[in-house]
């Protein structure tokens, strides 16, 4: 019984901080479990594709692959693109998508190692305000899904946290840095809810000129790296119950 590919699928952009932060991501996967062949694809903008990747996979005779959508949250690209490219794979293979990273207990984690890496420290959570900064989507179960991290992200003890957008849905990162200015937090944070710098991101960095600390993107963090992981192990078992039937 093989162990099914993982095949890693990122949006791609023509900033080529994208693909070097995802390629870096990626060796972190493989440093964690050597025993899976992690392959890469890109939707668009960079190379391999995604279907380029599967037709060479299908053609060196691999039969089972889990897809794994290198997403936060459950958008257009994750209900219709990415579907979409699956569904005209090769017909020998066995696809399967697993789920998008977000949300995670380990995403919290990266985000507050991002901030403490930017100069904050456990100590200076009670006053002060972050700015939960995401891409944006026009899908309002996308929006629902930052809304709760930012309910829940607060719990853990900061000052306040509030949800932005770079695109598509209001508030902008600049709005949300004023807000928590005028709810009497000490200090700003903005913490970028993004994998990989791009145009978006730096739209974020822009917004967040009027905040103390600026936190660097997810990255090719630990965290994101054991998150893609439990994603892949979860969508590879019925994948092997499949092949042994």
């Amino acid at each position: 019984m093989s162990t099914p590919v993982l095949l890693v699928i990122a949006h791609g952009s023509r900033d080529p901080r994208h693909a070097a932060t995802v390629h870096a991501l990626v060796r972190r996967v493989r440093a964690l479990r050597p025993d899976v062949r992690v392959e890469t694809g890109f939707l668009e903008f960079n190379v391999p594709s995604v279907p380029g990747v599967l037709e060479s996979l299908a053609t060196e005779g691999v039969r089972d692959v889990v897809a794994l959508p290198l997403l936060l949250t459950r958008a257009f690209h994750a209900k219709t693109d990415i579907p979409a490219v699956l569904a005209d794979a090769p017909a020998r293979l066995n696809v399967r998508q697993a789920e998008v990273l977000g949300p995670s207990p380990l995403l919290l984690a990266a985000l507050e190692r991002r901030l403490y890496e930017a100069g904050l420290t456990p100590a200076d959570k009670s006053s002060t305000g972050v700015v939960l900064a995401s891409a944006g989507s026009s899908d309002p179960e996308a929006i629902a899904v930052i809304a709760e991290i930012a309910r829940e992200w607060r719990r853990s003890g900061w000052c306040a946290v509030r949800p932005a957008f770079a695109s598509a849905s209001l508030p902008r990162t600049e709005d949300a840095v004023r807000e928590l200015r005028e709810l009497g937090c000490a200090r700003v944070a903005v913490a970028p809810y993004v994998l990989a710098p791009g145009r978006l991101p730096d739209r974020i960095a822009r917004g967040a000129a009027g905040a103390d600390v600026l936190a660097d993107v997810l990255g090719p963090s630990p965290e994101a790296a054991r998150v893609l992981l439990e994603r892949y192990d979860a969508a590879r078992t019925p994948v092997l119950a499949a092949v042994g039937a």
